[in-house]
């Protein structure tokens, strides 16, 4: 039987504040890139929790999505053939947790203008970055109800 195709469901945060978006620049295979705070989703949780936790995680500030941007599809073919279902959110930025060490691969934060991430595409990590941003800019935005999360996806023991 062959393998089922499954996509990676990821999601990521598009933080703005006086018009500067904040990035990661991040180690991967073929060097320094950059990337909106982004990540997998973990067994058990939401892809509201999951980008909650993945914008701490790499940025050390709290964030607490409000709304969705929206839902986009890519491919890469290299390492390997992966399509990528990212979940994309607007918030708040929360408190710095100061001292709490950035995940590993993330080398540092920087606040970026959209003309400067327009500038650095190929250094973009995710072909998604630079669409994500531009559909915030252009004010598109869902409730976060649109996404329904059964009872069955709680963690194993809770629920």
């Amino acid at each position: 039987m062959a393998a089922r195709w499954k996509p990676n469901v990821t999601v990521a945060a598009v933080i703005e504040q006086d018009g500067r978006f904040l990035l990661v620049e991040e180690v991967a295979a073929d060097g320094l890139r950059l990337n909106t705070p982004a990540g997998h989703l973990d067994p058990g949780e939401s892809p509201i929790e999951a980008c909650a936790r993945e914008t701490l995680e790499e940025t050390a500030h709290r964030f607490e999505p409000e709304q969705l941007i929206g839902v986009y599809m890519a491919r890469t073919l290299q390492p390997e053939d992966i399509t990528y279902m990212r979940f994309a959110f607007c918030g708040r930025l929360g408190a710095l947790e100061a001292g709490r060490a950035l995940d590993h691969g993330i080398v540092r934060t920087l606040w970026m203008t959209i003309d400067e991430i327009r500038a650095s595409q190929d250094r973009h990590r995710s072909p998604l970055l630079l669409q994500c941003v531009e559909d915030y800019l252009a004010g598109q935005r869902f409730p976060l109800s649109v996404i329904h999360l059964h009872a069955s996806v709680a963690r194993p023991g809770e629920g």
